[in-house]
């Protein structure tokens, strides 16, 4: 039966997308476009070519490989064991309270039973939100920086706070004890590119973002090279997990703990099925990660514990 065309083109327009999205990345707008798409988008012609294979009597293979890889790629199949951690720790982009309560997010926050809360986007448009919001939270220590706030159950040992560059928005750097021994915790939301500005043709707004990015996420990298003992960095990175941005955190900070411990896509990111809120460790195991339910935001929390 003769080869179809359609499925090995599908098969290597795949591969081409993964390997140029994953290894150029944010090198170049175009490829940059490939890393932070979201990758549904890849799978979507996958029923298409293999409806046409089925109709044409052509072979399967290359159609349902391609398929499979994209996906592979999507997260579909991601699985790992997972058991109960000593250090439980919450990261969630709040959207400025706009679209919760002090009681709804404080609900959610108990819920989690969390030691370590890394809020980002916590400038509550509402002033008397915050205050509202500790009240609820009896037993956590609150400390601030610009618009992220990471709230601790374990003893408070330092503050620093870093600004980020090309925007109004500050990393906090805070070092608590955790099991007798310091523990750094750095909590940051990273400015996001503006693929969006590709729509109309402003390709300098894209490259001024990806710049401004760029500057952003080497604060992160001094920080973790300066860094002593146990590490943990956590919060909306606006990176997917491809591309050179976010092998350059992972390489400073540790792994990824969703690529340890999670299970499937693991969406923060639900509208556009993405995945960009993130935390990764050095010197803790991630052994369990759980995207918890809907608090009131356009993200959704991250749940991570650790041994």
């Amino acid at each position: 039966m003769p080869r179809s065309r359609l499925a090995w083109a599908y098969l290597i327009g795949v591969v081409l997308i993964w390997g140029l999205g994953e290894w150029v990345g944010e090198r170049t707008v175009y490829t940059l476009l490939l890393a932070y798409t979201p990758p549904l988008v890849w799978l979507l012609p996958a029923p298409l070519v293999l409806a046409w294979c089925l109709w044409r009597r052509r072979r399967l293979g290359p159609a349902l490989l391609g398929a499979l890889l994209a996906a592979w790629g999507a997260g579909l199949f991601h699985w790992n064991f997972q058991r109960g951690g000593d250090l439980r720790v919450l990261t969630y982009n709040v959207r400025s309270g706009t679209q919760t309560t002090p009681e709804r997010l404080a609900g959610a926050i108990n819920a989690a039973d969390a030691d370590l809360v890394l809020l980002q986007e916590a400038n509550f448009a509402r002033p008397e939100f915050h205050a509202q919001l500790v009240s609820l939270l009896p037993g956590y220590s609150v400390t601030r920086a610009a618009e992220v706030t990471t709230l601790s159950r374990l003893p408070l040992q330092d503050v620093q706070r870093y600004d980020l560059p090309l925007n109004r928005r500050e990393v906090l750097l805070t070092r608590v004890s955790w099991q007798g021994e310091p523990l750094n915790v750095v909590n940051a939301h990273l400015g996001t590119v503006m693929l969006s500005s590709l729509l109309s043709g402003d390709l300098e707004r894209v490259r001024h973002t990806r710049n401004a990015r760029a500057a952003q996420i080497q604060v992160l990298l001094d920080l973790a090279a300066r860094a002593q003992g146990p590490l943990l960095l956590g919060g909306d990175l606006n990176t997917p997990p491809r591309g050179q941005v976010y092998r350059q955190l992972r390489a400073a900070y540790g792994p990824d703990a969703h690529g340890r411990a999670g299970r499937g896509p693991g969406w923060t990111f639900p509208s556009l099925k993405l995945r960009i809120d993130h935390q990764m460790s050095r010197e803790l195991r991630a052994v369990r990660t759980r995207v918890l339910p809907d608090a009131g935001s356009d993200h959704l929390p991250l749940l991570v514990e650790y041994r």
